[in-house]
């Protein structure tokens, strides 16, 4: 068991050290988010090898005398859930924090800067100055993009008018109509009634 602690510390070692410099390319880059993932399994790795059987058979000697293929299945047991869940926090990290889009979005910035030939921007020594010049453009695309909605939404407006502009003249319409459907009906009941006097009349 020693033995098996010994190679995994080992490997351990030799992962965290990175990559060898023979087996990749000069010029290239890892991409920070299996940088991310690297350290993290070297990380389990050099906590499953200071946490190794032997160890945790030295902690429990009587148990282990008594039971050694139970302890055996503790350890490994123990040994599981606690990568397991170490693995799940550190998904709920990226995923909450959006690493990985991030650690991509910054592997984008660094190789564009490769690319970038012209001189790299240096404060000028006056703070005013280069707050402005940071903020004016964030300020101005703000400017346009808050123009453009106001515009939108006045064009919103104008056709919401027109619309209860045309509305109330059908509501006009519609009450010129009933006032003339009423006269017209009041008109036919006072010549039914100067009828039914008539013909009620006595010869």
């Amino acid at each position: 068991m020693a033995e098996v602690s010994g190679l995994d510390e080992a490997a351990a070692e030799k992962r965290l050290d990175g990559p060898s410099s023979e087996s990749m390319p000069p010029g290239t880059s890892i991409s920070r988010v299996k940088l991310l993932d690297t350290m993290v399994d070297t990380f389990l790795e050099k906590l499953v090898a200071a946490g190794s059987y032997q160890r945790f058979a030295d902690c429990y000697k009587h148990f282990h005398q008594l039971q050694p293929e139970m302890t055996q299945r503790i350890h490994d047991k123990f040994v599981t859930q606690l990568q397991a869940s170490i693995r799940e926090e550190i998904s709920e990290i990226k995923e909450e924090g959006n690493l990985e889009t991030v650690l991509n979005s910054l592997d984008r910035i660094v190789e564009d800067g490769k690319d970038h030939k012209g001189p790299a921007w240096r404060p000028s020594g006056t703070p005013e100055k280069d707050l402005c010049s940071v903020l004016a453009p964030y300020f101005l695309q703000q400017r346009d993009t808050l123009l453009r909605h106001v515009q939108r939404q006045e064009a919103k407006n104008q056709a919401l008018a027109e619309a209860v502009l045309a509305g109330r003249r059908q509501v006009e319409v519609l009450q010129r109509q009933v006032q003339g459907q009423q006269q017209a009906w009041q008109a036919l009941h006072r010549e039914r009634q100067e009828l039914a006097a008539v013909l009620t009349e006595p010869e």
